[in-house]
């Protein structure tokens, strides 16, 4: 079995460190360990053996020693951060959490208004492919409405359109009314505060899509 495999004795990590740290005995590793910076297992009888990742891991530690002057406890705390997925930064060398960056479909979508064409209930069926009794279920909920003389714009078409391929997995039209709630309130928001802000209400849109598209996926992320 490879000593890779089997991991190294405490005789060896030493021989593999001192070169970088002369001061590095044999007590400073068990210490280091006994404080839990490093957790070798251990053989059946009870030797610890370092895997390739701990030796990195003690020479992490020694370095923050010997070039930082950092005690244990900030080491601990660097390491815990490291583990949780944060990186350093190039100004601070403890790990910062990574920097956010918005969402480039949310941040390219294109907010502008298009009536376009004026279409009957029929040519809106036939162009999202719905049928009759789901264009029904969706005007019953809100999510469509026609103008007072009787039709659609191509605003409707892309709710129509993306709601049939909802319907064609078995979405019911009654669960759809939620999104068109919540549509309505993101709306009723951006209006208020761009009545208050100088802010365009196109860019509040995006900032609040941006915080729905989040949310979706930091739920979905989640068990």
């Amino acid at each position: 079995m490879a000593i890779a495999e089997r991991g190294r004795t405490v005789g060896a990590v030493l021989q593999v460190l001192q070169p970088e740290f002369p001061d590095l005995t044999i007590s400073k590793l068990r210490y280091l360990d006994a404080e839990g910076l490093v957790s070798p297992t251990r053989s059946a009888s009870g030797y610890r053996r370092y895997s390739a990742a701990d030796v990195d891991r003690l020479r992490f530690v020694l370095t923050c020693q010997r070039d930082r002057f950092w005690p244990l406890k900030k080491i601990s705390e660097a390491l815990d951060a490291y583990e949780r997925g944060l990186t350093p930064s190039q100004e601070v060398p403890l790990p910062v959490p990574p920097a956010p960056e918005p969402d480039p479909d949310v941040r390219d979508l294109d907010l502008q208004v298009r009536r376009g064409a004026r279409l009957t209930a029929a040519e809106l069926r036939q162009g999202a492919g719905l049928d009759r009794a789901a264009l029904a279920d969706l005007e019953a909920f809100g999510l469509l409405r026609a103008d007072k003389d009787g039709y659609f714009d191509e605003g409707d078409l892309a709710v129509a359109a993306a709601a049939a391929n909802l319907l064609r997995h078995g979405v019911e039209g009654r669960h759809l009314r939620l999104f068109h709630l919540a549509a309505g309130r993101e709306v009723d928001l951006v209006r208020q505060m761009a009545a208050t802000t100088d802010v365009e209400s196109s860019d509040l849109l995006r900032e609040c899509l941006g915080l729905h598209v989040a949310l979706v996926r930091s739920r979905l992320s989640r068990p």
